[in-house]
């Protein structure tokens, strides 16, 4: 089964990523397609020592017994998608379109493959800030149940895609000049700056990103009644979005224990030592390029005797995204 496996958007800053870890993993498939928009179709990929021309998709690209790995934009997936599910694909999902989607499972393989392996429709990948903060409430779930949560996320220029890394270079260089920039991705200047926005305003004052990471751990989570609230802040990083994350359990965790429980929990690090002088935990520069979710910081919550906080670090286009999608295709191989 899944003799060929495509690659949609294969070309954009995800996709390539996707691309470097199906041959650093050794994807145990030979045959391979590789397709874009008609804005980078007809352009090259060279994949394990092969060269491949990138193909432009469309709905009738797709065939039955496929493995479809994509990652483009939102309105892109809502239109090609079903075509390939129609045509008797699988098919793995980085864009937001379906992850609420009853008929779609949300995954991520450390947490709940089960929902992956059960699902007949789209498998979707998570929020690239929804990963880390569910692996590691996940991680003290085996302790207590997790009964609230507030997380702040700083969320990198490398998530709004290409023109959000060349904005953040190139608006910086601007400000350095005492020159003007017109940005493309950001309604605001990121270059030495944070906007406390991320996505549209809805109605209650929160904007898309905080809600979709609220209803999409919930989902994961099969925990309806999490109680959970979010601020998502663009911040001028270049990759890794970190978060700063209080809970509130069941039962009291004291922070050595939560540290044990993290670093068991697999696709954890924990990166934490306060001693004066040596100080360490994790930071952006430290944990781009790399696959865990980085844990430091870990410290009780003066503010209330069943209270944890911690800081995280991930990368938002590995980890975050790329490789979620990678091993959810190894799942799906593993599991035939």
């Amino acid at each position: 089964m899944y003799d060929t496996v495509t690659i949609v958007g294969a070309t954009g800053a995800v996709g390539r990523i996707i691309v470097q870890l199906l041959e650093e993993r050794n994807f145990p498939r030979e045959n391979f397609r590789f397709l874009a928009s008609a804005r980078t179709a007809g352009s090259k990929i060279t994949f394990r020592g092969k060269e491949y021309t990138v193909e432009e998709v469309g709905p009738e690209s797709f065939r039955a017994g496929e493995l479809v790995i994509a990652s483009t934009p939102d309105e892109v997936a809502a239109e090609l998608l079903p075509h390939a599910l129609k045509a008797g694909s699988r098919v793995i999902d980085e864009s937001a379109h379906f992850r609420m989607d009853p008929t779609a499972a949300l995954v991520i393989p450390e947490v709940n493959p089960d929902a992956a392996l059960a699902c007949e429709g789209i498998l979707a990948g998570p929020n690239c800030s929804v990963i880390p903060l569910v692996m590691t409430l996940k991680a003290l779930e085996a302790e207590s149940e997790v009964e609230r949560v507030v997380v702040s996320t700083y969320q990198a220029v490398s998530g709004a895609g290409l023109q959000g890394s060349a904005d953040l270079e190139a608006g910086t260089r601007a400000a350095l000049a005492g020159e003007s920039y017109d940005y493309e991705a950001f309604t605001s200047p990121i270059a030495f700056n944070a906007i406390p926005q991320i996505g549209s305003f809805k109605d209650d004052g929160y904007t898309s990103e905080e809600l979709k990471t609220v209803n999409e751990t919930r989902k994961i989570l099969c925990d309806d009644a999490m109680r959970l609230s979010a601020t998502c802040v663009r911040v001028p990083v270049g990759n890794c979005h970190s978060e700063s994350i209080t809970v509130e359990t069941a039962e009291p965790i004291a922070p050595t224990r939560a540290k044990e429980l993290f670093a068991a929990f697999p696709g954890v690090t924990v990166v934490d030592d306060t001693t004066k002088g040596s100080e360490k935990y994790p930071m952006p520069l430290d944990c781009s390029g790399k696959d865990d979710v980085f844990v430091g910081r870990v410290r009780k919550d003066l503010s209330h005797d069943r209270g944890l906080s911690y800081w995280c670090v991930s990368d938002n286009l590995r980890k975050g995204a790329a490789t979620n999608a990678v091993q959810i295709a190894e799942l799906l191989v593993k599991n035939g």
